[in-house]
């Protein structure tokens, strides 16, 4: 039966918008991003110190860790699961959510920078593996020190430049 010119017709999309993931405590990532660059440290002082194949595994670890968080999303990454069960509890409540979409591009940030040093290293450049190290651990510095995520910032860039759409809203009509 044809719709009536007043029923709106679901408009195809190229691209599907993921469900909205929940928002975050903006703790989480925080937590999240001192143990990485912790893990990320130990990973250029391995670099530097000629145990290379140590650095190499450990980046690789931390690159999978990255993919977790980029494809499931900042709030299912195994240290925002473990910010959840084990330390909020024992903090008193945010004072305001995040929305996961930033520090998920994060996320992906971090993948790229360390499959970059993986993928260098596989080729033979082993310093790479402590340069892509370096890089990313300004960045998770930066976040859990001083709370600027620099992949959150580019995420907004790239909103703000049309380049990454937020998806359709209520507003839109779509």
């Amino acid at each position: 039966m044809p719709s009536s010119p007043a029923e709106p017709r679901p408009q195809p999309s190229a691209r599907r918008a993921r469900p909205d993931r929940p928002d975050l405590d903006p703790r989480g990532p925080r937590f999240g991003a001192a143990i990485t660059a912790v893990l990320l440290l130990v990973v250029v002082f391995l670099s530097l110190t000629g145990a290379s194949v140590a650095a190499f595994v450990l980046l690789t670890i931390l690159a999978a860790l990255f993919a977790w968080g980029a494809f499931a999303g900042a709030g299912r990454h195994p240290y925002g699961v473990l910010f959840k069960t084990v330390v909020r509890p024992r903090l008193g409540p945010p004072t305001a959510l995040e929305k996961a979409a930033p520090p998920t591009f994060a996320q992906g940030v971090g993948l790229l920078v360390t499959v970059t040093g993986v993928v260098l290293g596989l080729a033979g450049l082993t310093p790479a593996v402590g340069v892509a190290a370096g890089v990313a651990f300004v960045a998770a510095f930066l976040n859990a020190v001083f709370d600027y995520c620099l992949g959150c910032q580019l995420y907004l860039l790239l909103v703000r430049a049309g380049i990454l759409g937020r998806g359709p809203t209520p507003l839109d009509g779509s």
